[in-house]
């Protein structure tokens, strides 16, 4: 009797980590992945929509009385065909690849000069210029159109990739310079103390020292730019008239809706393939995007 009495704390004992452990998981499954599972699943639905539209023959589109809206019983490439063949989607998909490019490259040399300037050559007044671009970014695009518009038409670039180009920037300079500050606020001044004792000049130091060390707030910078061109749609709606020079966002809105007609399935394969640009240029830089937020120097 005394020893199965004395077995028992001992058995208590060597089943409480394994209760531990049970609890341990199932608080994990409710606070953690439980939420992951819904966020994923929110923000990849709309992916998963649009590819199964894309390949639903118009018999199934238009019928959910027989047929599932969630898969496809007869796949079809036809409105791929469309989009591609039967429209300008080709072109439309180049203006928004070139307007992109374009106002990434100079949105980033902007900024990184902007941001070297305040944050390294520490004038007077640096840090309240720093908030005031910032704050400039917090201004709404759809207040500034109509200014830009006026400058637009008296410059004469209406109705060309380059008022998109120039009109760009007005709101990827300042947060990309943001960005740049407090990237290029953790690159050690000593680094560039001791380059200027060995004589070198602020544009060397610039190029040589601290832009290899900030390539992943540059790639983060970069991102952000390329993905606000690429999806902008009021400035691209108001600036652009023709056909042949409209961007992807608005192009498979205003030329794929006839009246109340909507073409769905060319839609959703519009949506679609220009979409896969900026996955693919997140998906190649998306560690040098986390380590810019992470910091990635330190000193």
């Amino acid at each position: 009797m005394s020893e199965a009495v004395a077995q028992r704390p001992r058995k208590v004992k060597a089943d409480l980590p394994e209760r531990l452990s049970w609890q341990s998981n199932r608080r994990r499954l409710v606070t953690v992945y439980l939420p992951l599972l819904c966020f994923v699943f929110v923000l990849l639905f709309p992916f998963y929509w649009m590819t199964v539209t894309t390949f639903k023959p118009n018999a199934e589109l238009y019928n959910y009385a027989e047929n599932n809206p969630f898969w496809v019983r007869s796949p079809t490439l036809a409105n791929i065909n469309k989009l591609l063949f039967e429209t300008s989607y080709p072109s439309w998909l180049w203006n928004t690849m070139l307007v992109a490019v374009c106002s990434t490259v100079l949105s980033l040399v902007a900024s990184v000069l902007a941001a070297y300037a305040i944050q390294r050559l520490r004038f007077r007044g640096s840090t309240y210029v720093g908030l005031a671009i910032y704050i400039a970014y917090l201004v709404p695009p759809s207040i500034l159109f109509i200014p830009l518009a006026t400058m637009v038409f008296q410059l004469g670039l209406f109705d060309s990739p380059l008022a998109l180009i120039l009109t760009y920037p007005t709101f990827l300079i300042p947060f990309c310079t943001w960005l740049l500050i407090g990237y290029f606020k953790s690159i050690p001044y000593e680094l560039e103390e001791c380059a200027l004792m060995d004589g070198a000049s602020r544009l060397q130091i610039l190029w040589r020292i601290t832009l290899p060390l900030a390539v992943p707030g540059l790639i983060s910078a970069g991102i952000f730019s390329f993905t606000l061109s690429w999806n902008e749609f009021i400035y691209a709606l108001a600036f652009i008239s023709s056909s042949e020079n409209k961007t992807v966002p608005v192009a498979i809105l205003t030329e794929l809706v006839q009246g109340d007609v909507y073409q769905w399935g060319a839609l959703m394969a519009g949506s679609l393939l220009g979409s896969l640009p900026v996955a693919i240029f997140y998906s190649f830089f998306v560690d040098y995007y986390v380590s810019s937020l992470t910091g990635a120097v330190k000193e």
